[in-house]
């Protein structure tokens, strides 16, 4: 049995004050009736709200399609496919990914994985088996420009590989009527899995994008949603400080109010994934209007534990986080959460509650927690710069403020007016108290070159300014956290750091390669950090080379040689 406590220790009063007003509204009754004007007295907002909130439905929807799912993965393993490859970004890849990396057997047959990155290591990483791989394109818009390019080089690889009949070898995931709906039909794709409209992607963990993944590993789908009914009884009671999904967002609306705006997630190491899927919907729902929950995740022990943190504790049966930490969060007072899991098959309660928690706060914060005004700043800003290269055939880059051994380094504006005529090199020195630090690195994710460089990176940059930090690989942010760093409070301080690809690869049917949208992305995302007048730092490198970053992190973190 999951189990759910709360030390609110400075956060009591402000914690009871958001009890009351949830319990004023009857919160619980009005969103699982979805009742529009609990939300907004503003026709528009509510008219936004009510394409939303589909996923308090998810399990009725899925539940009768459970045959399909289980017979559709038994014909996929009986037809020989070794692996099974999922291209998509954000909501789409975030969820299958925690469930793969959590309760996926090592050892399965097909073997499976997510592809969120337009790296060209990535990807042929990825695709190293096309000529056995099933390919999943998941994306809710059907015409997001990532999945659309790793399809278009899936079927490249997959004709190449002899098989003329390439669309028998994908699938899609995707909403009603969308690009990706009306081709893979046209086209013949093995199946078509078409979810609610009224589904927003982040919120789309136990709908099809959540498990037509899952079936395809060989989960127990019964028990992962035998786990999400029980949360949601336990989500439709009517007094707010008993109810699972109301007493989490009411503390992060809580602490939101009185500053502790960094919600920090410790959880066992198995559980580590889990962090990615949070942060996406926290960051994506809270962070707009210059408001904004910050998620924390994936921290290291020597973490700062200041007074703007409140803090997540996930253990499941006996593994926990380390206990250092949590003795240091005590210690620093700060208010902790503690869910205690039976089994990593509560996940499927997880997502709903957190679902339930983040919208609870985006109620309490007033604001919609179901949209995404920010999102589509970067996308604009690399469409742009992709044009500019059509023309040019050479991607613009900012003017560099400094150039060492083969990087570049370029400051945003508000990074310059916040140290008039200071070198590139202190940037860090613009963290200011109540900011957080986020690393964005546009590299192949899990690369053992750079991994532990950029943890070590985070880590030191955490520790120097004395807050809060995140980290996250391009573009796979873009379609997570990116939202709250332009939409939300201006407590970021962001280094983005891009690296030329050793061995490019062409996109078919594209005037681009995967590494020039890679770096378009980077430097689009820089753009809007600093028309958004965001302290950002961008390092760009000549090429991929481990001791070059490692001088230039030395330099940035004034560490002697």
């Amino acid at each position: 049995m999951t189990t759910f406590a709360i030390e609110s220790g400075p956060l009591q009063t402000a914690l009871e004050d958001a009890y009351a007003r949830l319990d004023r509204v009857r919160f619980s009754d009005a969103l699982w009736r979805k009742q529009l004007d609990v939300w907004s007295a503003d026709p528009a907002v509510q008219s936004l709200v009510a394409n939303r909130l589909g996923w308090l439905d998810a399990l009725d929807v899925v539940t009768p399609q459970l045959p399909r799912l289980r017979a559709f993965a038994d014909g996929v393993t009986k037809d020989g496919f070794t692996h099974v490859v999922l291209l998509g970004m954000g909501g789409s890849s975030l969820a299958p990914e925690v469930l793969r990396q959590i309760l996926a057997s090592l050892n399965s047959t097909p073997s499976f994985r997510v592809l969120d990155s337009v790296d060209p290591d990535a990807v042929r990483a990825a695709m190293a088996h096309a000529a056995t791989s099933l390919f999943i394109v998941a994306s809710k818009s059907g015409s997001t420009i990532e999945p659309t390019t790793m399809a278009a080089e899936a079927k490249r690889r997959v004709i190449e590989a002899g098989h003329s009949q390439w669309a028998s070898r994908f699938v899609a995931i995707t909403d009603e009527g969308t690009v990706l709906h009306r081709s893979a039909m046209a086209d013949g794709y093995r199946d078509v899995f078409v979810n609610p409209s009224d589904i927003g992607g982040r919120y789309s963990a136990l709908s099809l994008f959540g498990m037509v993944p899952a079936a395809l590993m060989g989960l127990d789908l019964d028990r992962l949603l035998a786990g999400a009914r029980a949360m949601e009884s336990s989500c439709r009671l009517a007094n707010a400080h008993e109810n699972a999904g109301l007493a989490l967002g009411a503390l992060m609306g809580a602490g939101f109010q009185r500053g502790r705006d960094k919600l920090t997630l410790l959880v066992p190491q198995r559980l580590e994934s889990f962090g990615l899927w949070v942060e996406q919907l926290v960051a994506e729902s809270t962070g707009k209007h210059k408001k904004g929950i910050v998620p924390i995740a994936g921290e290291s022990a020597e973490m700062t534990i200041g007074d703007d943190r409140v803090c997540v504790v996930v253990r499941v049966g006996d593994e926990t986080p380390d206990p250092s930490v949590i003795d240091r969060v005590k210690a620093a007072g700060a208010p902790i959460v503690t869910i205690q899991l039976p089994d990593a098959h509560a996940l499927g309660g997880e997502f709903l509650r957190w679902e339930i928690a983040t919208a609870t706060a985006g109620l309490l914060m007033q604001i919609n927690p179901f949209d995404e005004p920010n999102v589509k700043q970067a996308k604009d800003a690399t469409s742009s710069l992709l044009k500019i290269y059509e023309q040019r055939k050479q991607l613009p880059l900012p003017e560099a403020h400094a150039e060492i051994g083969g990087v570049r380094l370029t400051l945003s504006e508000a990074a310059q007016a916040t140290q008039p005529g200071a070198p590139a090199t202190s940037f860090l020195n613009v963290i200011r108290r109540g900011d957080y630090f986020s690393l964005l690195a546009f590299l192949p994710p899990d690369d053992s070159r750079f991994d532990g460089l950029l943890k070590e990176f985070r880590m030191k940059s955490g520790v120097r300014g004395r807050c809060a930090t995140m980290f996250g690989y391009g573009p796979r942010y873009l379609h997570s956290t990116g939202q709250l760093h332009k939409g939300g409070a201006n407590n970021g301080v962001f280094v983005v750091i891009v690296a030329e690809a050793d061995d490019d690869l062409a996109i078919p049917d594209h005037p681009f390669s995967f590494s020039v949208l890679e770096t378009a992305q980077a430097v689009g995302d820089f753009q809007s950090l600093d028309r958004e007048q965001r302290r950002a730092l961008l390092v760009a490198m000549t090429k991929r080379d481990p001791e070059m970053l490692r001088r230039v992190m030395r330099l940035i973190l004034n560490l002697d040689e």
